[in-house]
């Protein structure tokens, strides 16, 4: 029989333990070797994490499977580059399943944010090549930018293809509305690139976790999905520190890194439930709807939230560009040009 008390056992247990009894842990990496310790339920991927793990060298069979693939598709160049960007994601989705029970979400190019149809016909490219290497759709959630655009086509694929989205780049609460609208699966609304612009852009540098403005801005949106009945849940990302994530303790997800994960497998603090549906249903938020022009208006009025999802879509715009030419160089070696 245990003789060790209710309170130590809990001083004994991790951060992450006592969190994962509250919210859905999610690894945010393309390195896939890095999450088994932490055994998360999902995990998420970006242009910019498949860059950084597509130049280990761990990972260079699945980049040089993807170029062979991609040539073997034949057509231009361009054509072949991109069908070997499609197969890469995909493989690297392939390998994080192999390592979580649950979801990997693969993310359409962002250089397709402002176009519904591309965006639509991309993840519907990347869904088919998930089935034809055995993995169903309800695997995968497929990122979209969360501009107009974006939500629409996360609209559409939900509606009549059956495919699960994941909304990335979410700044604005007029973005969480315009999300939850569309019935979409899943959001992901960033906390630590809200905290950035703030720090950058006002005389305050530095915040308590429950003042963090990412933290606020995520537990608004939560409290407004759960107390209107909405069935898109919420995955905060982007984290800066263990005091971000440990103050949206209750989150139905939350996503994130390798190195977050360590330290907070390391940090034996309690972690209490800061968000639940109960105080949410208490919260003294209006129904509101969006229609386009309401959404570009309310969106616009947020500057914040109108920088970052500028700057978001052209960092990761920039850096599938640069894993397109880590893909072209590799493909002229084997090409003999």
């Amino acid at each position: 029989m245990s003789t060790v008390s209710p309170d130590k056992r809990m001083k004994m247990e991790s951060a992450l333990n006592q969190l994962k009894k509250h919210t859905v842990v999610v690894a945010d990496t393309g390195d896939f070797n890095a999450i088994d310790e932490y055994k998360p339920q999902d995990a998420t991927t970006n242009p910019s994490l498949i860059l950084a793990a597509a130049k280990m060298p761990a990972y260079q069979h699945l980049v040089d499977q993807a170029i062979k693939y991609g040539i073997s598709k034949g057509g231009t160049d361009e054509e072949q580059v991109a069908n070997t960007m499609d197969k890469l994601f995909v493989s690297f989705g392939l390998e994080i399943l192999k390592k979580v029970p649950g979801r990997v979400s693969t993310e359409v190019d962002a250089r397709l944010s402002f176009d519904k149809d591309e965006m639509v016909a991309k993840a519907l490219k990347l869904i088919s090549l998930y089935e034809e290497a055995g993995i169903g759709k309800d695997r995968v959630l497929i990122k979209l930018s969360s501009t107009w655009e974006g939500i629409q086509a996360g609209k559409v694929l939900e509606e009549k293809h059956g495919v699960h989205c994941n909304m990335t780049l979410l700044f604005s609460f007029a973005q969480a509305v315009a999300c939850a609208e569309a019935k979409v699966t899943l959001i992901s609304p960033f906390v630590g690139r809200i905290l950035d612009w703030y720090k950058e852009n006002t005389d305050k540098k530095s915040y308590e976790p429950q003042e963090d403005p990412g933290v606020v801005s995520v537990t608004k949106i939560f409290n407004y999905y759960k107390k209107f009945g909405y069935t898109t849940v919420v995955m905060g990302a982007s984290f800066r520190n263990t005091g971000e994530v440990k103050a949206l303790a209750g989150c139905d997800l939350l996503t994130i890194s390798p190195g977050l994960l360590a330290e907070l497998s390391q940090d034996h603090s309690a972690v209490s439930q800061m968000l639940s549906v109960d105080k949410a249903k208490s919260c003294d938020l209006e129904k509101i709807h969006l229609d386009e022009k309401d959404f570009r208006w309310q969106h616009n009025e947020d500057r914040m939230a109108v920088e970052k999802l500028s700057d978001g879509i052209r960092k990761f715009a920039a850096d599938a560009i640069k894993l397109e030419a880590v893909i072209k160089e590799k493909m002229n070696v084997k090409n003999g040009q």
